[in-house]
């Protein structure tokens, strides 16, 4: 048995050395991901990083540490890509959403590649108008920002503001245009492992900061040898789910070709537990964090409204409204893109077209309905799924007065983003 193991190994070995595009696609995916780490240290024009860092680590725990986890490090430095890839993300849902409410836009996307790419040009205008509005906001906070090392801005005023601004949506939608390269030219999903790199840079942060917690006392060395567990725990519940299908019987009839009778074939059409993937929880998050980072850096300064100081407490990362929100956010948007990802009406006319049938279910309108019947109850359990998976180390980390080094949404995309990838490797 090991030395079958050993000769698949090196066959497996030869055949990547004979595969040169797959080689140059991954060098190109290695180099793109790593002109993003070093975009994420160039710091915006007119802010003082001492001070922002300092100011910065009050907030640990809180929404701008998460937000500053999914950039990998980025806000907290105040970089050009302090918003990383969230107000694309969240322009890419708007758009999505707005594909079924208006018939105009309904129709582009039924328009093949032509109403894919107008699509693709609504969703940059979009980002361009959230970026611009988060950036704004965050400026106008950075201002309000200060502490006994100083103020964060160096020279407050409008010429700050629209340079922040103009500097932010350069940055954004240059993660956004090497993400869609690394779609084109690499491996995988540009945007979702953009957001994994980032995540797996700020590892060793967050882990580092939980050793240090160990160290002086503020957690328990058994804390940290359960959330250990707690997180292997969680791994491999992920690729248990990811890899779950039920799998509805095809049955093709008898054929003749010529003067050749054919026997009928059975096949299998797998239907995916969890077929939205790592969607629902990124969308879900960035809906949260959009609006409550800008509300977050506009309230530091205690100068803003006492309505604003109370959204911001009841939002908070790990509190109860939030968490509620964030459940409500995950199973909206895991149906919702079930339904944009699969068509029981569409599957079911091609089934017919081919001569292929369900069984017991009779071709056409009867096969849709049952393949939504069963899409349905399979998408209960995979929302049921991502919210244990997303909210379960959360409550945890609430109830325990501490934070998580890595939360289970980090672990989702890590895990889901890597399965892909590796797939895409293989095949």
């Amino acid at each position: 048995m090991a030395s079958q193991a050993q000769m698949a190994a090196q066959l497996s070995f030869a055949n990547f050395s004979k595969a040169t595009e797959l080689k140059k696609r991954l060098w190109f995916t290695l180099g793109a991901l790593i002109v993003f780490r070093l975009v994420s240290f160039v710091p915006l024009p007119g802010v003082d990083p001492t001070v922002l860092s300092s100011l910065f680590n009050g907030t640990k725990g809180g929404a701008l540490d998460y937000f500053n986890m999914f950039s990998g490090g980025a806000l907290q430095r105040m970089s050009l890509i302090a918003l990383g890839v969230t107000p694309y993300i969240t322009a890419s849902i708007i758009i999505q959403l707005m594909t079924s409410l208006v018939p105009s836009l309904a129709t582009l996307k039924k328009d093949g590649e032509s109403g894919r790419k107008r699509l693709n040009q609504y969703t940059r205008y979009g980002t361009v108008f959230l970026t611009a509005i988060q950036g704004y906001g965050i400026a106008v906070g950075l201002e309000s920002w200060g502490g006994s090392a100083g103020t964060a801005v160096l020279d407050p005023g409008w010429f700050f503001r629209i340079t922040t601004v103009i500097t932010l949506i350069g940055g954004t939608m240059f993660l956004m245009w090497l993400g869609e390269q690394i779609t084109s030219r690499g491996i995988g999903n540009g945007i979702s492992l953009i957001i994994m790199a980032g995540i797996v840079a700020h590892l060793p942060v967050a882990l580092g900061q939980m050793f240090e917690q160990a160290r002086t006392g503020a957690v328990s060395g058994g804390f940290v040898v359960l959330i250990a567990i707690i997180a292997l725990a969680t791994i491999a519940f992920i690729c248990l789910m990811e890899r779950a299908q039920r799998r509805i019987l095809i049955q093709y009839p008898k054929r003749q070709v010529g003067s050749k009778m054919f026997q009928g074939d059975s096949s299998h059409l797998p239907l995916k537990i969890n077929t939205s993937g790592v969607i629902p929880p990124i969308f879900a998050s960035s809906l949260l964090l959009m609006p409550l980072t800008v509300a977050q850096f506009a309230g530091r300064g205690g100068n803003g409204p006492d309505w604003l100081l109370t959204v911001t407490t009841a939002l908070q990362h790990g509190a109860p409204l939030y968490m509620l929100l964030y459940a409500a956010g995950i199973i909206f948007f895991s149906f919702f893109y079930t339904a944009v990802v699969f068509n029981p009406e569409e599957t079911a006319e091609n089934l017919k077209k081919y001569g292929g049938f369900v069984p017991g279910i009779r071709p056409g309108v009867r096969t849709s309905e049952y393949l939504d019947y069963v899409l349905t109850r399979i998408t209960v359990i995979g929302a049921a799924y991502l919210t244990v998976i997303c909210l379960l180390p959360e409550f945890l980390s609430a109830k325990m007065g501490t934070g998580l080094a890595l939360g289970g949404t980090s672990l989702l995309i890590v895990v889901n983003v890597t399965m892909d990838t590796v797939a895409q490797i293989q095949s």
